[in-house]
């Protein structure tokens, strides 16, 4: 099933410059056109900021391909011919679990090539970088059960890309993403601070050691664990869900 889902993705090449060209835009507009007039606490490049945001707005983006791949599947009745076959049934689910850490772990890749291009360097060696490289798959990890369960309760693609796009933009506006939280009003500082994605950001940050760490809060000063307790959390709540809702389609 991993397979079958990665060959998908060979075929439409198309999806992935798609998914790919949002956050490479967001480099290049945040990085040179506003970066001159972001601050970054400590005075560190903005470019070395920014770049771990990006690396997690991806992964948030990217609900959106598995919400629409399983909606597919759903609303077609490929879903009720693979439950005919002699297969396990959670192949189904963990084969497009794998099929897209594998597809997170290019963009990655890509999205690391063009942040060497733009001046971004991780500066605490090569096991710290693939220490936060991990976190950040492991948040893709969460984000791809809530599209799977997502893809299951609307089987549907287009509804999909409507729903997900009002549900990650502010998501991402509120977090560490773009901005750093002790930089906002208090109470949206608050909201950020303790958003999932601020905990992967500002720990892959640290691990990366680029600027914009740090920061008086609790959820600030305890970045790594939160970084590892929130996609476990999202995950212990979310894949059974999406579990009891595949069972269901099939009675």
């Amino acid at each position: 099933m991993t397979g079958r889902n990665m060959r998908h993705v060979i075929r439409s090449p198309e999806e992935i410059v798609l998914y790919f060209s949002l956050p490479i835009m967001f480099v290049l507009v945040f990085g040179y056109v506003f970066g001159s007039g972001m601050a970054v606490p400590g005075d560190g490049s903005y470019r070395e900021f920014l770049l771990p945001g990006v690396f997690v707005m991806t992964m948030l983006y990217g609900l959106g391909a598995t919400a629409s791949q399983i909606a597919v599947d759903t609303g077609r009745g490929v879903v009720d011919r693979f439950r005919s076959l002699p297969m396990a049934r959670s192949a189904l689910l963990t084969g497009r679990a794998g099929a897209d850490l594998l597809r997170a772990l290019l963009e990655l890749t890509v999205l690391v090539v063009c942040g060497l291009l733009v001046g971004w360097r991780w500066r605490n060696g090569v096991g710290d970088a693939l220490a936060a490289v991990g976190l950040i798959l492991l948040l893709r990890l969460a984000f791809t059960w809530l599209g799977i369960l997502l893809g299951l309760l609307v089987p549907n693609p287009d509804t999909v890309s409507v729903i997900v796009f009002p549900f990650a933009f502010p998501l991402t506006a509120l977090s560490n993403v773009f901005v750093a939280p002790e930089l906002l009003p208090d109470w949206l500082g608050a909201i950020a601070a303790w958003n999932p994605l601020s905990a992967t950001v500002a720990a892959a940050r640290e691990l990366f050691g680029n600027p914009g760490t740090g920061g008086e809060s609790w959820a600030a000063q305890h970045a790594l664990l939160l970084a590892v307790g929130w996609p476990v959390l999202l995950i212990a709540v979310l894949a059974p869900l999406a579990v009891r809702r595949y069972q269901r389609l099939s009675r």
